[in-house]
């Protein structure tokens, strides 16, 4: 199953992203579907990005390793192992890219299960590749390429401190590392402090589409943020029965 292919328009101006130190943004690709990664490698190459390309699960952690890219698109469904026990494998290594799935199932339940493994965002087959590039511009953003919206780039609430220029978190000077997801949604609660967010504005904001309804994601990207930010210490991320979630500053 191949993405719809829409050419660029002509003159249409585009903003690069490159990394922090000047370099082109590397990708790897994984999908079994060689003519799929052709497609996607074409469309990234455009972008002045380095891609590289994997056909099966081993390959993509042998690639990841040695390559180290900034952004992951993954396939769930492989020949050797699924792209989920991939993710898993790589954020055993302490590897937090972001990741962005591909999947041929167009359930709730397959969208919300790449999510809840760790991934950062999901496309379902077939796809316009203008619309994963555009993924994949805003998970780079978020992760290492965003620009602060706002003068100051250190939040502070408490002994929080969260910085939106290196993207490094610190709790009572020890530092968190995050996933991108994570830090997102800890920059957004962060930038509302002793404000209720609701499930709704959160899904909103972080992931900027719906679930249907769903709020199973929030709650567990709750959880992942509470067992990094709280674990041990007094809380700041508090659960508002029926209305939604806020940080304030432990008591």
């Amino acid at each position: 199953m191949t993405p719809r292919t829409n050419q660029p328009t002509q003159g249409q101006p585009r903003t690069l992203l490159r990394r922090a130190d000047g370099s082109s943004i590397r990708v790897l690709v994984v999908d079994d579907e060689t003519t799929l990664t052709d497609l996607l490698s074409m469309a990234l190459h455009y972008e002045d990005w380095e891609v590289r390309t994997a056909g099966t699960g081993q390959q993509a952690l042998s690639i990841a390793r040695e390559f180290r890219p900034d952004v992951i698109v993954l396939d769930i469904m492989l020949p050797d192992i699924d792209g989920l026990q991939v993710l898993s494998r790589i954020r055993a290594d302490g590897y937090e890219a972001p990741v962005l799935f591909l999947t041929a199932k167009d359930s709730l339940d397959d969208r919300i299960a790449g999510l809840t493994a760790g991934g950062d965002d999901y496309v379902t087959k077939p796809f316009s590749l203008e619309e994963l590039v555009a993924r994949l511009r805003g998970l780079l953003r978020r992760s290492r390429s965003a620009v602060p919206d706002s003068s100051d780039p250190i939040l502070t609430v408490g002994d929080l401190v969260l910085d939106e220029d290196s993207y490094e978190v610190h709790r009572a000077g020890e530092p968190v590392a995050l996933t991108a997801t994570e830090f997102e949604l800890l920059r957004f609660l962060m930038r509302n402090p002793r404000r209720v967010l609701s499930k709704a504005q959160i899904l909103d904001r972080v992931w900027s589409y719906d679930f249907g309804g769903s709020s199973s994601v929030v709650e567990l990207y709750i959880s992942y943020l509470r067992k990094k930010i709280d674990a041990g210490r007094p809380p700041m991320i508090h659960t508002v029965r029926g209305a939604g979630y806020m940080v304030k500053a432990a008591t």
